[in-house]
Formats: C-alpha cells, structure tokens, sequence
C-alpha cells in the first residue's frame, strides 16, 4: 500500500516534490515513520528500498529490539530503530518534523495511555506507542516507564510537580520543560522563562 506524497503526514521531512508515491506505514500512518523512509530517506543509509528490502532480508533491521520483516512497519515516538550497529531513537522537534537521533541506549521511553484488569487479577498497560504490557503492579495514567528489549519495565517516571516533561504535540511541541502544577486534564509548564499551560496529553514525562 502507499500514499501519494501529498498524502503522508507533514511530520516526515521529505521534499513535497518527487516520486508520486511513498510507502504507506502498516500501523499508526499518521504517528509514525515507516522502516523504508527511515533508513532511506532521514537517516541516509541506503538510496532505494530495494537496498532496505535486502537489509531487511539480511535481519539488520530491528524496532524495539524486534527484526523488521516488512519495510512499511512503522516506527513511533521514542522507538529505538536498529540499523546494523547503530541505534537511533525517534523525536520530534519544535519544527513539528520527526527526527533520528543517534543513540547508544536500547532503552524506549513509552507513556502510560490507559490500563485494564484482566481477568486473572493482572494489569494490561495500554501504552502510546501502540504496545502494552502486563504487570501486577499498580501505575498510574500519565506516568512514564523505561522498557527495555526485553519488554521488561527498568524505571518509572511519574508524571509530578517539579518533575521534567517533554512536549510531544501541539503549539510547543519538541520543547522540554519543568512541571509547575497539574490539574485533572492540564499543566503549567516552564519552557524557558516562560509558564505554558498545555494538556497533560501533550506530554511525556522524562528523567
């Protein structure tokens, strides 16, 4: 499947001109970067998607600690991308472009979305990037965690007054701030000198 290049999302940097048609993400099109456009087009380290489809073939390719079998799976927010031996995390910036950056971590940082018990007592952890998990332990909406290839929880992050925050979307996204104060859906945030409100939706809690 693709979508024309008028069509994919304007948080992917690549000209709005050139071939007609991109590669269309299997998951999450408008919140995420697909395999092929990742290592191809942001990250430069191949020229066609013939050359990924034989990384891909070579099981180079790794999301999350996972081996990439299709071109078009989608890359989110904070994922760790695996070309090789090197690592490269996703982020967004103040531009509201995404952005590999370089990393030696294997580590993702995820949200806590939503949670549901499940009939054996156990906690599902619903979490943004699309992925869940299954724990005994009580967390809170809101809160971060720091997961490893594993899938095994390293730390958590909550979401608090005096702590740190990363903005992921809307008029201040790509910038990090300190918590001021949080109410039931919102918080005050210091970016810089000055104090924002923004939806707690908006935001990731970081170290």
């Amino acid at each position: 499947m693709y979508l024309t290049r008028a069509e994919t999302s304007s948080k992917i940097p690549i000209p709005r001109k050139g071939t007609r048609y991109l590669a269309r993400a299997l998951s999450h099109v408008r919140d995420g970067v697909p395999a092929v456009i990742a290592l191809r087009d942001m990250i430069g380290l191949a020229e066609t998607a013939r050359e990924v489809k034989l990384l891909i073939k070579s099981e180079s390719l790794k999301i999350n600690g996972k081996i990439v079998r299709d071109y078009r799976e989608s890359i989110r927010l904070f994922n760790i991308f695996e070309a090789g031996d090197k690592k490269y995390k996703l982020t967004i910036l103040p531009t509201g472009r995404w952005n590999f950056e370089e990393t030696s971590s294997s580590e993702r940082l995820c949200k806590i979305l939503n949670k549901k018990i499940l009939t054996s007592g156990k906690i599902q952890i619903n979490l943004h990037d699309g992925s869940n998990l299954i724990s005994k332990k009580q967390m809170n909406i809101g809160d971060s965690l720091l997961i490893g290839t594993d899938g095994k929880i390293i730390d958590e992050i909550p979401l608090k007054k005096g702590g740190k925050a990363f903005v992921y979307s809307g008029k201040s996204v790509g910038l990090t701030g300190t918590i001021e104060n949080i109410n039931e859906k919102k918080i005050l945030i210091k970016l810089g000198d000055k104090v924002t409100e923004l939806y707690q939706s908006h935001v990731i809690a970081i170290k």
